[in-house]
C-alpha cells in the first residue's frame, strides 16, 4: 500500500512537471512573437510543393521552407557580386507557376552595383514624403535591389499594407499586391545586420522583411518607428529614415484596423492594415554618392 508520504511526493513531482510544462510553453510562446515580426504575416507559402518566398513581417509562425537556397549566403551578400536567386526551385517538376501576388520584372544585373557611399530612396505617400538615406556601402545588394525595383516602378501605386502598435513598432511597405504574400521573383541573402546592438532596431531604422530562413530578403521593408527591445538581429539595415518619421507616428497612433477576410482579431492585437491609409503614389532612388 502506498503511504501518505509517498502520494505527497507523487502530487508534488506532477505538479512541478505540470508547472515546467506551463513555464517552456509559455516561454516558447514569448520567443515565437518576439521572433515572428519581420519573419512572417503571411509567412512562407508552400505552393506545389514548392517553398516561395513571402518576405513579410507576420502574424502567425513561420512555416519550413524546401526552396533550395544557398546557406552559406545568408550570413552576409558576396563581398564583389550579387546572387538574386529564384523564388520558386527551375528545377522542380512539374514546373511550379509563379504565385499570382508575385510581381515579375525581372532580376537585377549580377554586377557592377554601387558599393561605397549612400543613396536616398524617396516615397512620395498619401500622407506626405518620407526620405531615407540607404546605406549603399555597408548593404549594396538590398540597395541594388531597391534600384533595379524603383527603376521598373515595382513600388508605385502599392500601399504599406501592415501596422504593428504593440511589442514591435513598424509600419511595412513593399508589397504591390498589398497581400502581405507579394514580392519579386527573387529573394537575396541579408547583409549589414546590427548585430551585438541593444536594441537592435532602433527608431527611424528601415530593414528588409524576411522569414527565418537564409537569404530570403525581398521587396517588403519595414520603417521603425519606435525602438525595438524584443526583435532579433535577423534582417538587413536598409538604411534609416531622414524626413517624415513623424508622418509614421501619426499613422501609428491611428492605429489598425482589422481584416475580416484574414484575421478579425487583427486590429484589437495591434497588428494588422493600418486605419490611415498609406499609399506610395512612387518611389525613387538617387544614385550613389
Amino acid at each position: 500500500m502506498t503511504s501518505n508520504r509517498d502520494r505527497q511526493r507523487a502530487a508534488a513531482r506532477a505538479r512541478l512537471e505540470r508547472e515546467m510544462a506551463d513555464r517552456a510553453e509559455r516561454s516558447a510562446g514569448r520567443r515565437r512573437r518576439n521572433t515572428t515580426i519581420a519573419a512572417t504575416a503571411g509567412g512562407l507559402v508552400v505552393l506545389l510543393g514548392v517553398a516561395w518566398l513571402v518576405v513579410v513581417l507576420t502574424k502567425g509562425d513561420d512555416k519550413n521552407t524546401t526552396a533550395s537556397a544557398d546557406p552559406s549566403a545568408s550570413a552576409s551578400a558576396a563581398s564583389t557580386s550579387c546572387t538574386w536567386l529564384p523564388l520558386v526551385d527551375p528545377s522542380a517538376s512539374p514546373a511550379p507557376e509563379i504565385p499570382k501576388e508575385v510581381k515579375d520584372v525581372g532580376t537585377p544585373p549580377t554586377s557592377g552595383e554601387p558599393r561605397t557611399g549612400s543613396q536616398t530612396m524617396t516615397m512620395d505617400t498619401s500622407v506626405g514624403t518620407i526620405k531615407i538615406k540607404v546605406d549603399t556601402a555597408n548593404a549594396p545588394c538590398a540597395a541594388a535591389s531597391f534600384t533595379y525595383l524603383a527603376s521598373k516602378k515595382f513600388f508605385d501605386g502599392s500601399k504599406c499594407h501592415r501596422l504593428v502598435t504593440q511589442s514591435i513598432y513598424v509600419l511595412q511597405c513593399g508589397d504591390p499586391s498589398g497581400t502581405s504574400l507579394g514580392g519579386p521573383t527573387y529573394r537575396y541573402a541579408e547583409e549589414n545586420l546590427p548585430t551585438g546592438r541593444r536594441p537592435a532596431y532602433t527608431e527611424g531604422m528601415v530593414a528588409i522583411a524576411k522569414t527565418q530562413n537564409p537569404a530570403s530578403s525581398g521587396s517588403q521593408f519595414f520603417i521603425v518607428y519606435k525602438d525595438i527591445e524584443s526583435l532579433s538581429a535577423d534582417y538587413t539595415v536598409l538604411g534609416r529614415v531622414t524626413e517624415g518619421l513623424d508622418l509614421v507616428k501619426k499613422v501609428a497612433e491611428a492605429g489598425t484596423v482589422a481584416d475580416p477576410s484574414a484575421d478579425p482579431a487583427a486590429g484589437a492585437s495591434g497588428d494588422g492594415a493600418p486605419k490611415t491609409e498609406v499609399k506610395v503614389n512612387a518611389l525613387t532612388m538617387s544614385a550613389a554618392s
